[in-house]
């Protein structure tokens, strides 16, 4: 199937989507920072640079797109087009993302994965923060946390 946009059009839209500064990760910062918890942002230091890293509680916050990192939901789906591309680089994301978690997990650091999808219903933003605030607070390794639920 082709697609509905010309190259030019297609080309100029993904350039505009953003790896820092999502608006699913300023929800997460914004809510954190008015609970009064205070953050690092995509230190090059980590693994995987962490969007949110908090040293006082040796805790760091992935808020990944479902489409970039291969999320099991009704929002990723495969392209139609150029296939082998698209299959090597997003398998590729995946690999380097849980080659960044293990590596965190083993240096000691606790790791929270928030997906794009857990803020597709507007009312769920504060139930997120909670979660990550009650997470943050708690001596729980790891967190996940996306639209069809949360997995600890």
């Amino acid at each position: 199937m082709a697609d509905v946009v010309s190259p030019e059009v297609r080309s100029r839209m993904m350039s505009g989507i953003r790896g820092k500064d999502t608006k699913p990760e300023m929800i997460v910062r914004r809510g954190l920072h008015a609970m009064g918890f205070r953050y690092k942002l995509h230190d090059k230091k980590l693994p995987g640079k962490p969007d949110l890293v908090f040293p006082k509680y040796k805790a760091v916050i992935f808020v990944h797109g479902c489409f970039w990192h291969k999320h099991d939901c009704k929002y990723f789906k495969w392209p139609k087009t150029r296939t082998e591309f698209w299959r090597k680089k997003i398998n590729r994301n995946v690999v380097r993302d849980q080659s960044a978690m293990s590596t965190l997990q083993a240096e000691g650091w606790r790791v929270s994965v928030v997906w794009e999808c857990a803020f597709k219903r507007k009312d769920e933003a504060f139930d997120i923060i909670k979660v990550l605030a009650d997470w943050l607070n708690s001596d729980l390794q790891k967190v996940e946390i996306s639209g069809v639920g949360l997995w600890n």
